[in-house]
């Protein structure tokens, strides 16, 4: 009885904007973040597919970055800000359930696809002769193919494991959205079998990738160190520079909740870093890679070119 009335039970999310003065204030501050990231990350994709110049494997994996960030800050924060509109913070099972499968697929679509972009980087600057044979379209699709199928066996593996658990404790999420560790922790009976499957998730999702990246990224480093032209050296460090702020970012926040212990998780904490690499993450990937390279720059003067140049030719037809 206790498990059937788990699945028709609602949840209360306390959420984000705690009952206080500043709720307005960081209801705005995060409507302005989401508007923003879903603009920045759009721009991104529109500039990659039309300019001719960015039809490279690095930007075409990009554009994908871009997407997968547009789909899962989607899936936690709409939510969250009308929930403050309206005043009502419930969330049915079916809802969390549904909440819980698009984020975890999604993010650990990111996950695989970011630790794959520093091979790409390493292909680049290590073997660059060979770079369109090692990273052609065929192995581009295979990268998207192989990140994409890692978050959906992810969701298929945790879902079902974590939304069966009885939820015979308290149905008060202290979070904004439907997470692993905290829906663990709503969870009551055994556990042993998730825990199981979360640390197996956990090391592919995670640490896979990040070994993936440290890897790729050794032998970038000792590649740049016999290099004899600073300039070489400089391209080498610019290029790498951005994906590394954005692995930084992501695996750092990423490691801490999933891989840390639940003897040291707080709910305060738990709601810093999952905002952080949900709802700033997304706004700091196209901030990174654009506002850092020149190409993604000059493509987007290249577009205003053009445009100012149809409307002006348009005025004078008229």
């Amino acid at each position: 009885m206790d498990g059937n009335r788990s699945f028709s039970s609602d949840f209360t999310l306390v959420g984000l904007f705690p009952n206080t003065r500043v709720s307005g204030l960081l209801f705005a501050v995060i409507s302005i973040i989401f508007f923003v990231a879903m603009t920045a990350n759009g721009v991104m994709i529109f500039l990659i597919h039309v300019d001719p110049q960015l039809h490279t494997p690095m930007y075409f994996l990009l554009s994908h970055l871009s997407l997968i960030d547009i789909l899962y800050i989607s899936t936690t924060v709409p939510k969250t800000l009308v929930d403050y509109l309206r005043g009502q913070r419930t969330i049915s099972f079916v809802a969390c359930t549904a909440q819980y499968f698009l984020y975890m697929g999604f993010v650990g679509a990111e996950f695989f696809l970011l630790g794959l972009m520093a091979y790409d980087r390493y292909v680049a600057i290590c073997s660059p002769l060979r770079y369109p044979v090692l990273m052609s379209r065929h192995v581009c699709w295979l990268i998207l193919g192989s990140s994409w199928s890692g978050g959906a066996l992810d969701s298929f593996l945790l879902t079902p494991i974590t939304m069966r658990l009885p939820f015979c404790a308290s149905h008060k999420i202290n979070h904004f959205f439907c997470e692993a560790p905290t829906m663990l922790r709503l969870a009551c009976g055994d556990k042993a079998a998730y825990e199981t499957v979360m640390y197996v998730c956990c090391v592919m999702m995670l640490l896979v990738p990040f070994s993936v990246v440290v890897a790729s990224y050794a032998q970038i480093l000792l590649t740049v160190q016999q290099m004899r032209s600073a300039e070489g050296k400089r391209k080498a460090f610019a290029t790498c520079s951005s994906h590394m702020m954005v692995v930084t970012l992501f695996y750092g926040a990423a490691l801490y909740t999933y891989m840390l212990p639940q003897a040291y998780h707080t709910p305060l904490k738990d709601k810093v870093f999952s905002a952080f690499y949900t709802i700033l993450t997304p706004l700091l990937n196209p901030l990174i890679y654009s506002l850092r390279n020149r190409d993604v720059m000059g493509a987007l003067r290249r577009v205003r070119a053009r445009r100012r140049g149809a409307c002006a030719v348009v005025k004078g037809e008229l």
